[in-house]
């Protein structure tokens, strides 16, 4: 069913084998990134084998004209996409003058290595040639101490025999991208300098929309102990070139120490100076100390955020992938950023953000993070509310549209049934907001920006929705709901549920914001009034019957039944079928009726969530990466333990294991955070909605027990599960009141139940 490429090990992505079959594959897995840039797992020698080069700097894009076989009004001008920036990990090698290539080269003993706990990529190998054996050491970082700082090390051992080598670091802007526009060039140069100070400037193509153009400077310094050099240059490409002599027993080494400046934070003009002052001072302190700091700073975070498992090797390596490439890609350091669903992984979706972080990121750094870390995230949608407002109009509507993708918050994707019907994604970004205000307790947010954002989704439905006289009943047509194996539906329930509780929410908070805020937002009377009536008297599809919420007008009218019935090389249904068919069929994407679930689990009863689960998750293929964890959460809430520990494998393993097959082009960013929730809301019954926290733990079978660690207003909590009981400690912060399978207990130091 799936393919796996590494060994078992706890904080380890590990393999003697090099995957020629798979190696975009390997790429996509051993991917790093410090929230600033990051790259696919390239080798720095080069490969000549199928291969995804792949260099990607936070915020840096390039807008490309729509391209749709009829023009419809509301489509966006332009598909904004991420690009593939200049590369900065190469250094050629070329012994006895044969350039190592392992597509070519003859190799043995390789090993490969991703260090979670300390964020350094490590590879070896044996270069074997007639009476000569060099060993090859590479091991790089990207520096979560200093964001602009790349490091790369190159060792070289003579094994046998002696031979000249020629080491060549490289800064490469010849790039092209893989997922759209194959091979168009999208930088041109500005300027160029190898000598004391090596650099290359790189501009984006200009583009008719009006959106910026950057500026990349990438600065490289290099130490080595012995060895003649000789630079060059070509248009976009900067190089040494070291030459040493390796007598047998006989080692040398090349650190590369990189700069990344852009437009983004600097003017053209000051980036290469920046740049070379970053590099004087990261050459000052050396590869020793600022490897030291890099891991001491992963070393904070793993402090804060590690899920441990006990008996379970598979289960600890899928969680703590997960939380090491989210930490690769965002920690919160810049407003104007976001969680992209594949990161600095791959192509795929533009790179740009989409609905995934509020509902999923935001619930779990909420927890594992300082609180600042989810306000920069909701502050960024605050900051694109101009562009959602613009989206709106683009539609004939009132209010704001947040958009299914966007770099800046304009809509920038062209798929009409997803970017114009998956309206739900409004209520995502208002119920983080939520979320944030009753997770820490903080209405500061809310009565100031936060409401803002409320205001303005609010308005959007209340002209979305449509009064159908026959049924005196509000309703909203032509959707797609979280749901992608179904478009333009009608009366969606989850839309229409996520619609009115956003108008609900809003009224709410409008009691708590002061006059002047009152004043400035125009809140009339009448609005309030027909907020009210929309939630009074809309229309939720469901089945009295069944005793279900029904996914869509039309939904119970299709073919139904199970996934089971299914022959396996039908899955996935997205690779094997038209989309006709698939949209024909009763299967399920991902989570749609049991999103909402989830979401406002605190409005739902035991018994309708048993019921809903039974009846949908039997039709569900999983085939959105953010479907498992959803599904495993509410099979632990209800009791259905081996369900969830199946659905948690699913997603904590889901690149790890390739289970869509389709890791090789990038990871699933914005799932990973699935892992994580699936045992700290699924099997430790985390829930935090109602304003106090509470849990109501198990321990699955197959492990030994498990602990995390929650940041919960202002207080630092450690839960323990076994079998046999559950420990909370508080290590910090004042005395707090915990729910705990429904007993309020008073959090002083340590409390321990028996678990019977």
């Amino acid at each position: 069913m799936f393919k796996r490429l590494f060994d078992i090990d706890p904080w380890k992505i590990k393999t003697t084998e090099l995957a020629v079959e798979d190696m975009r594959l390997q790429e996509s897995l051993t991917s790093i990134g410090n929230g600033y840039m990051g790259m696919r797992g390239n080798f720095e020698e080069g490969y000549s084998g199928d291969s995804h080069q792949g260099t990607y700097i936070a915020g840096v894009w390039f807008p490309d004209k729509t391209r749709v076989g009829w023009w419809k009004n509301g489509y966006p001008d332009y598909f904004g996409k991420v690009i593939n920036a200049t590369n900065f990990i190469g250094i050629d090698v070329v012994i006895e003058g044969e350039k190592i290539d392992l597509a070519t080269t003859t190799y043995r003993d390789f090993y490969l290595e991703l260090d979670m706990k300390t964020g350094v990529l490590h590879r070896e190998y044996t270069v074997v040639k007639e009476g000569l054996e060099v060993k090859l050491t590479f091991e790089r970082f990207m520096s979560v101490a200093t964001q602009e700082l790349a490091l790369v090390k190159v060792t070289a051992e003579s094994l046998k025999g002696q031979a000249t080598i020629e080491l060549t670091p490289k800064l490469d802007g010849n790039v092209t991208n893989e997922d759209s526009n194959y091979d168009e060039v999208f930088w041109i140069e500005k300027a160029r300098h190898v000598g004391e100070q090596n650099y290359l400037t790189m501009e984006t193509l200009e583009n008719p929309f009006g959106t910026p153009r950057f500026s990349v400077t990438t600065s490289m310094k290099v130490v080595t102990k012995e060895g003649s050099k000789v630079t060059n240059e070509s248009e976009k490409y900067v190089a040494e070139t070291y030459s040493y002599v390796l007598v047998p027993g006989s080692s040398i080494s090349l650190e590369k120490y990189v700069a990344v400046t852009t437009s983004r934070d600097i003017v053209e003009a000051e980036q290469a100076p920046k740049g070379e002052g970053i590099l004087e001072s990261a050459v000052e302190l050396g590869w020793d100390t600022l490897k030291s700091s890099h891991i001491t700073e992963w070393q904070s975070r793993w402090d804060k955020a590690d899920v441990i498992i006990e008996g379970d090797d598979e289960a600890q390596q899928g969680m703590r992938f997960n939380i090491f490439q989210l930490f690769s890609t965002y920690y919160g350091e810049d407003a104007r950023l976001n969680v992209g669903p594949k990161g600095f992984t791959g192509e795929k979706y533009g790179g740009a953000t989409y609905w995934d972080t509020e509902a999923y990121i935001v619930p779990m750094y909420l927890s594992v993070t300082g609180k600042e870390v989810s306000e920069q995230l909701l502050k960024y949608r605050h900051q694109q509310l101009d562009g959602a407002y613009h989206n709106a109009s683009q539609q004939g509507l009132k209010g704001a549209l947040y958009p299914m993708v966007t770099f800046t918050g304009v809509e920038c994707h062209n798929e009409w049934e997803i970017t114009f019907e998956e309206i739900h994604r409004n209520g995502a970004i208002a119920h983080a907001i939520y979320n944030y205000a009753t997770y820490t307790g903080d209405d500061s947010y809310l009565v100031n920006e936060g409401i803002d954002v409320l205001v303005a989704i609010s308005r959007f439905w209340e002209d979305r929705v449509h009064f159908s006289k026959r049924r005196n009943q509000y309703m909203i047509h032509g959707v797609t709901g979280p749901n992608e194996y179904e478009n333009n539906v009608n009366n969606n329930w989850y839309t229409n549920t996520i619609a009115t509780w956003v108008l609900r929410f809003t009224l709410e908070s409008l009691e708590k914001i002061s006059a002047d805020k009152l004043k400035e937002l125009a809140i009339t009377e009448d609005e309030k009034a027909k907020w009210q009536d929309i939630i009074d008297k809309m229309y939720y599809p469901t089945d009295e019957e069944l005793g279900i919420f029904v996914q869509h007008d039309t939904f119970l009218d299709k073919d139904l039944r199970p996934v089971s019935e299914l022959p396996k090389e039908c899955l996935p249904l997205n690779q094997n079928w038209s989309w006709d068919r698939v949209l024909r069929s009763p299967f399920i994407k991902q989570a749609d009726v049991l999103q909402g679930l989830y979401f406002l689990g605190h409005e739902y009863t035991k018994e309708e969530k048993q019921r809903n689960f039974d009846f949908y998750e039997p039709m569900t293929v999983h085939e959105s990466s953010l479907s498992a964890c959803v599904h495993s959460i509410l099979a632990a809430e209800l009791g259905m333990e081996e369900k969830a520990v199946e659905l948690y494998a699913r997603t904590a393993r889901l690149d790890l294991d390739n289970y869509n097959n389709d890791t090789e082009d990038g990871l699933h960013i914005t799932s990973m955070s699935g892992g994580w929730l699936s045992v700290v809301h699924g099997f430790a019954g985390m829930r935090t909605l109602t304003g106090k926290l509470e849990l109501a733990p198990f321990t699955p079978k197959e492990w030994d027990g498990y602990r995390f660690k929650l940041n919960y207003r202002e207080r630092l909590l450690e839960v323990d599960v076994t079998k046999e009981q559950v420990k909370i400690t508080l290590l910090e912060g004042e005395p707090l009141d915990v729910t705990l399978f429904d007993e309020t207990i008073l959090l002083e130091t340590e409390f321990v139940k028996a678990l019977n």
